[in-house]
């Protein structure tokens, strides 16, 4: 008994022995957990790069979303526009940025087109970029001159049967994705039209609407308004379905012309090599960020559809739209120098 009670005396002590060693050992570790965690994101300011030139439609919507993210997340998110070749310029040096989450790449649908519009670019869209999400995009539009006696699409195809080789068609340059879906329209119908390209949406719906040229595919957002004015009549649209901001306007699936599917996208990726949970932390931001009333609002203005894909939705959009564009650039001999 008096063994048994000396035994029990010591326990306490024993007790405290093995918790201080368990205590030490947790401390010890304590440094190691902390180092493997994500330090706080963003600490300071953040780049977000844009390849073209300010003012233009991916500038508006990176300097939207922007000005939210500096907002929500107290430090900056600032706008630099690196310009040149079709996007590559600004494309090429985001791919070597180093991959910390403080250089973002916002861009439009060059990303898809480029790699099979341009003998060499200086990316690689599959392995030097981690997708993020699709912000918003905006479908393209076939638009006619009023002068033009064509009030549907297949009026407007057996107008230009009747005068082959006669009928042009103004885009905002070649290799854009408006270029493409004339070029895909075009193929599928087996049209003999002129394409006419110039340095942007804004001159080849000027040259519709002032009749230099009979019709034109563009991107939705700077057709609006001359849309409203009756200066230009849209005949469709290539979206899956209508868009709200022209209701009336049928889809060239419903007037007969299916898989005419194109949109100017405006996405946003960063480098390689990103750390996860900071990719995911920006899509949860974006996303929520597209869904504030007010963005909804300044999208709908813009012409914008919101979309707010996932990482992995727009990885596979990727891959999808490079095949699909490669095709019809391949068909239609499109070459860029």
């Amino acid at each position: 008994m008096i063994t048994v009670g000396n035994d029990a005396r010591r326990l306490p002590a024993v007790s405290n022995f093995v918790a201080g060693i368990v205590g030490a050992l947790i401390t010890a570790a304590l440094p190691a957990v902390s180092f493997a965690q994500t330090p706080a994101y963003p600490e300071k300011p953040v780049r977000i790069i844009v390849p073209f030139a300010p003012a233009g439609p991916t500038d508006v919507v990176a300097r939207l979303i922007a000005a939210k993210l500096s907002e929500r997340l107290g430090k900056q998110f600032y706008i630099e526009n690196v310009i040149g070749a079709g996007g590559n310029t600004g494309m090429g040096q985001a791919a070597r940025a180093t991959p910390d989450g403080y250089t973002i790449l916002f861009v439009s649908s060059s990303y898809v087109v480029n790699p099979s519009l341009y003998p060499k670019i200086p990316y690689d869209p599959y392995k030097d970029f981690i997708p993020v999400t699709v912000a918003g995009d905006a479908p393209n539009i076939l638009l006619v001159h009023p002068s033009v006696p064509a009030r549907t699409v297949s009026e407007l195809v057996d107008y230009i049967k009747a005068n082959p080789g006669k009928v042009s068609y103004a885009s905002a340059g070649t290799g854009t994705t408006p270029h493409l879906s004339g070029e895909l329209f075009r193929l599928s119908m087996k049209l003999d039209i002129v394409h006419v390209p110039f340095s942007g949406a804004g001159p080849a719906i000027q040259s519709i609407a002032g009749g230099h040229t009979p019709m034109a595919f563009t991107s939705l957002p700077p057709a609006i308004p001359l849309i409203q004015d009756g200066k230009i009549r849209p005949l469709a649209v290539s979206a899956e379905k209508r868009v709200a901001a022209l209701p009336n306007v049928p889809t060239l699936g419903e007037a007969g012309l299916p898989d005419q599917e194109a949109d100017t996208l405006q996405a946003v990726l960063v480098p390689a090599g990103t750390p996860r949970p900071i990719v995911e932390f920006l899509y949860r931001e974006i996303k929520a960020i597209v869904a504030l009333p007010d963005i909804k609002e300044r999208f709908a203005v813009l012409g914008l559809e919101p979309v707010t894909n996932t990482p992995e939705e727009f990885a596979a959009q990727i891959k999808k739209e490079i095949a699909k564009w490669s095709k019809v650039i391949h068909d239609a001999n499109i070459k860029m120098e």
